[in-house]
């Protein structure tokens, strides 16, 4: 969604890095570029205005002008405020001293509120909670259904029944208590547009069912629309919170930019996908750390987790650097990647990407491609793929849908990787220390002893890709010496060609 905007802003920030002291004009400059891009990202006009005269005044205060790296300040300064205008905080969710939790879920019809309330469900689940699905929309044609079968997606329970909305809402309470439900979330009817028919039977189930949390479901595909929408629920509702859907689609970002200044309420989840699991608590600093191109390293880190358990994690790495990972292990932790989202998706939340390599198009096929080749081979092959010959490769190809060259294409570069960090794996060992004293010993003070050298770690980045600008890093590359890195770099230039 925001891949405009911040490619905007790093072309702010690469001029501002260039300069070793920061004028006034030089400020204004950037400010100015800085506000055309919100405006071009449908942001609204007074958050536009406020934003750029919060970052004016402490760009041009003490903070900055004392600092040993103005251009980094500046940086800092509009990270900063930017997250202010996400919200500040994550929202913390309390829960009901005397259960259960009420959320009412309220929004225009088309936003995806059913699929959100479903979403929302599993959320409570993995938080170790007991959710009810209520289904009030008696007015769109098989939206209860729907939500039956989310509910059951998500394997949570829906209460409905024929009668009216209110009538619904009031009765799942009570079905909460006798079924020891803890949390319930009410989903409600929607409209094309907002009228008074809609608001007042959102208010009515309001007032039935005393909500702890009131969430608007805005699709922030909407944009300006977005705010308005926001603006009018609250006056009817007092909402304590927005969930945007459809973060993942390739609207500007201007309703996630705007809602928390102008209604003056957080955005509390965001979906970033269709898929049930993409849903997660919205953190206005990742946001804005996102959007000014540095990467979402929590995020990544968190999805990693719920993904892979340690030990396994641990086991496989182990494995990796002593040379006995198989296929059969490589296949496994790529089913693992796969949970976390999609490859174009984890890309993005990488730190330091140059642009080039963050706009590459990740084709998610190309792990289902080879996924198909690993199964198509037998135990033995995956254990010992250099038994495979021609017979074999042509039988594994037919088998996955491939060609024998693609086949032996993903034998030769996992046997390269399992030589390479096999050898890896071996450095900075007591063995390979003795083998390398026996080379040709050098005392603790000479030059290049045992050392990594920013001559030798240079040659090692420039083998990098030549897309990446950024330093290659390596397991164990702080344990290697000049003449290992030297080494490494030659395996590097094999490769590659």
């Amino acid at each position: 969604m925001f891949d405009t905007l911040t490619d905007k802003f790093e072309g702010v920030f690469s001029r501002l890095r260039n300069k070793g002291v920061l004028t006034e004009a030089d400020v204004d400059e950037a400010l100015k570029e800085i506000r055309v891009a919100l405006l071009e990202a449908d942001v609204n006009i007074t958050v536009v205005k406020s934003l750029r005269n919060r970052i004016k005044e402490r760009a041009l205060g003490e903070e900055v002008h004392k600092a040993l790296n103005p251009a980094q300040q500046v940086i800092k300064i509009v990270n900063e405020e930017l997250t202010a205008s996400l919200g500040g905080e994550t929202i913390a969710i309390t829960y009901s001293s005397k259960p259960p939790t009420v959320v009412l879920m309220a929004g225009l019809q088309g936003s995806g509120k059913t699929t959100t309330s479903g979403k929302l469900a599993r959320w409570f689940k993995s938080q170790g909670r007991n959710p009810l699905l209520v289904g009030a929309d008696l007015q769109r044609p098989a939206a209860v259904e729907q939500l039956r079968t989310l509910g059951r997606q998500v394997d949570v329970p829906v209460f409905s029944e024929a009668s009216d909305p209110v009538t619904v809402a009031g009765k799942a309470i009570e079905e909460a208590r006798n079924t020891g439900r803890d949390v319930v979330i009410v989903d409600t009817a929607g409209r094309l547009a907002i009228d008074e028919e809609l608001m007042e039977q959102v208010r009515q189930i309001s007032d039935a069912v005393s909500p702890d949390y009131s969430f608007l479901v805005v699709d922030a595909m909407t944009g300006q629309d977005a705010v308005t929408v926001a603006e009018s629920f609250n006056d009817k509702l007092e909402l304590d919170g927005v969930i945007l859907t459809k973060l993942d689609g390739d609207a500007r970002g201007g309703a996630a930019l705007s809602v928390k200044e102008i209604v003056g309420k957080p955005i509390a989840f965001a979906a970033t996908g269709e898929k049930l699991d993409e849903f997660e608590l919205f953190h206005p600093d990742r946001m804005a750390s996102r959007i000014l191109g540095m990467g979402d390293v929590l995020t990544l880190i968190e999805k990693a987790e719920e993904t892979f358990e340690q030990e396994e994690a641990e086991a496989a790495a182990q494995a990796l650097m002593e040379g006995r990972f198989t296929l059969d292990d490589f296949l496994e932790q790529m089913q693992q990647l796969k949970k976390m989202g999609s490859l174009g998706g984890l890309v993005k939340m990488l730190p330091g990407l140059p642009k080039e390599m963050r706009d590459v198009e990740v084709d998610d096929g190309e792990l289902a491609r080879v996924e198909a080749i690993i199964k198509s081979m037998t135990t033995a092959e995956r254990a010992e793929p250099e038994m495979i010959d021609a017979s074999r490769r042509a039988r594994i190809a037919k088998g996955s849908g491939t060609n024998p060259n693609q086949v032996s294409l993903l034998v030769k570069q996992f046997s390269e990787m399992q030589k390479m960090m096999k050898k890896m794996g071996g450095f900075g060992t007591k063995k390979a220390r003795k083998q390398k004293g026996k080379k040709g010993k050098k005392g603790k003070n000479q030059k290049g002893g045992g050392r990594v050298t920013a001559k030798s770690t240079a040659r090692i980045s420039e083998k990098g890709t030549k897309k990446q600008k950024a330093p290659l890093m390596l397991p164990g590359l702080d344990r290697l010496d000049d003449s290992d890195l030297e080494e490494l770099a030659n395996q590097l230039d094999d490769l590659q060609k």
